[in-house]
């Protein structure tokens, strides 16, 4: 199955959710508060939450009264264009990808955190990239297991420590050895614990002036990964990472199945973190970079389907 057609399937839950009521509401003969009211209503219950939508609800009010959009079929697929711009991302958010780099990885324990460092070692390898993963979730011995598992799979190097080590010797020795062996990307995994912020922040900031002090020509980035299914929670998570540590990107998972798919529209509203990646099931594949026209596809299918409303002001 095509990665669309997995996204499309991924996304059925929120978009079956979406298009009927949707398709009542773009189908009135004006634009008024009852509209504007209940569009709000709809938006927010797709997990698209209560800042995004005011956002797109005020561009709308906005665009509706400067462009002179008088139907309300047309101003839906404005609305929908005006979400694909928000969510596109540009050439410049991967170019880590090219250079070298390391790259932590941040997220709570079962969203897929270490599974997606595996995935990301093995495009990048078969790309011709030179990768290195580091275990430097210590207090989890089974993330530091699967970890090894992944880089005897994808051919990358492995640099894990003992059970209960300090994280930040870990990173140390991994960057040492990233530098010695030329390697291009390294991928850092970290602890996922949320229960206490102040060592989590403690833990992070030290990691980083570690690769900052031991790497400075290194190209930084910081990943966090987030269940699709859990919706507003998934929000929460990234907001609280962003407030101890300096987010970059955010790779979405679990796009498969039950995923609350306006979530990724509330991240990228809200908190201003672009969408780097998605997943949408078990396979190395199975995630690619985020493509913001597809996603909106799958989201939104009867609005972009609908040429007329495109063309009637």
């Amino acid at each position: 199955m095509a990665f669309f057609d997995k996204l499309f399937s991924g996304l059925s839950k929120t978009r079956k959710q979406l298009d009927d009521n949707l398709a009542e509401v773009f189908d009135r003969d004006r634009i008024d508060e009852d509209f504007y009211d209940d569009l709000e209503e709809l938006l927010i219950l797709s997990d698209i939450g209560v800042t995004a939508t005011q956002n797109i609800i005020d561009d709308l009010r906005r665009d509706e009264y400067y462009e002179h959009i008088r139907k309300p079929k047309a101003l839906g697929m404005h609305m929908v264009k005006k979400i694909e711009q928000i969510m596109s991302t540009c050439e410049s958010d991967y170019s880590f990808e090219e250079k070298k780099s390391v790259v932590l990885v941040v997220g709570v324990n079962g969203v897929g955190k270490t599974t997606t460092i595996g995935k990301l070692a093995s495009q990048y390898m078969a790309r011709g990239r030179k990768v290195m993963v580091a275990a430097a979730d210590t207090f989890r011995a089974a993330a530091q297991e699967q970890l090894a598992v992944w880089a005897e799979r994808s051919g990358a190097l492995l640099v894990a420590g003992s059970d209960g080590q300090d994280p930040s010797s870990v990173v140390y020795d991994a960057i040492s050895s990233a530098r010695s062996k030329d390697i291009d990307i390294l991928l850092i995994d970290t602890a996922g614990r949320l229960n206490n912020k102040k060592n989590l922040m403690e833990e992070l900031a030290k990691m980083k002036r570690i690769i900052d002090r031991e790497y400075p020509e290194s190209c930084k980035e910081t990943l966090i990964v987030l269940d699709g299914a859990t919706g507003q929670n998934a929000l929460e998570q990234a907001r609280q990472f962003k407030e101890v540590t300096d987010v970059s990107g955010v790779i979405i998972t679990k796009l498969d199945g039950s995923a609350k798919g306006g979530i990724a529209i509330a991240i990228q509203s809200e908190l201003q973190i672009p969408v780097k990646y998605i997943g949408v099931g078990e396979g190395i594949d199975d995630l690619q970079k985020f493509d913001a026209k597809e996603y909106v596809r799958a989201l939104f299918y009867k609005e972009v389907n609908d040429e007329d409303g495109d063309k009637e002001q």
